[in-house]
């Protein structure tokens, strides 16, 4: 259950335009990231929403990992992005992988702008009982 969940709230986004509206070329590339991070892709869903009067409209996008998710929402109007993944460390540590992917995706929106967080998630085991074995 332990993992490490990262997030980066990007803004004035300076890559082409395409990355913020075009679902498929997104999609196709965010698989491609997973698999270069070392993660293993296993599922994927990606959808456009219908323009507005503010402009295109964006792009969301998830990939399911045996390991946990990517998820990527796309403001093209606001020049924005937020990235959200999530790694369960059950079999091994996956941070490292993570932090790449995670950096990858900063990478090819070239924001100008970036808030990264990351939390810890999970519980420790609990502690042991006086005189219990192990």
């Amino acid at each position: 259950m332990r993992g490490l969940h990262l997030t980066a709230d990007l803004h004035g986004c300076r890559c082409a335009p395409r990355w913020l509206i075009d679902a498929q070329a997104l999609g196709a590339w965010c698989v491609q990231a997973v698999r270069d991070a070392g993660l293993q892709p296993v599922g994927q869903l990606v959808h456009r929403f219908p323009d507005t009067d503010q402009g295109p409209g964006g792009v969301t996008a998830t990939v399911l990992l045996a390991e946990s998710h990517l998820c990527v929402h796309t403001w093209p109007e606001q020049a924005a992005v937020t990235l959200d993944v999530y790694v369960c460390n059950f079999g091994a540590d996956h941070r490292g992988q993570a932090r790449a992917l995670l950096d990858a995706l900063v990478a090819r929106f070239a924001p100008e702008q970036v808030l990264r967080q990351a939390l810890e998630r999970g519980l420790s085991p609990p502690p042991a009982l006086p005189g219990a074995r192990a």
